[in-house]
């Protein structure tokens, strides 16, 4: 997700509506409560929890640009 500061956040979840909706009414993760709103520009999907995990903790270890041209 994008935050109105224009930072990136990286999560999981197995309901997406929802998730985003707890996040831009500051029920979400920490990080984006003083960058709300939030809004979706990327995601992926996943059969396993395991699966998801791997591949925030991968996405999270990206430096911003690398980032960007994922998303791109």
């Amino acid at each position: 997700m994008e935050c109105n500061d224009s930072s990136l956040y990286t999560g999981i979840t197995n309901d997406l509506e929802k998730r985003i909706i707890a996040h831009n009414s500051g029920k979400g993760a920490k990080y984006t409560k003083s960058r709300l709103p939030v809004k979706l520009i990327y995601k992926e999907s996943y059969k396993t929890k395991s699966d998801s995990l791997k591949r925030e903790f991968e996405i999270k270890k990206l430096k911003r640009t690398e980032k960007l041209k994922l998303i791109n």
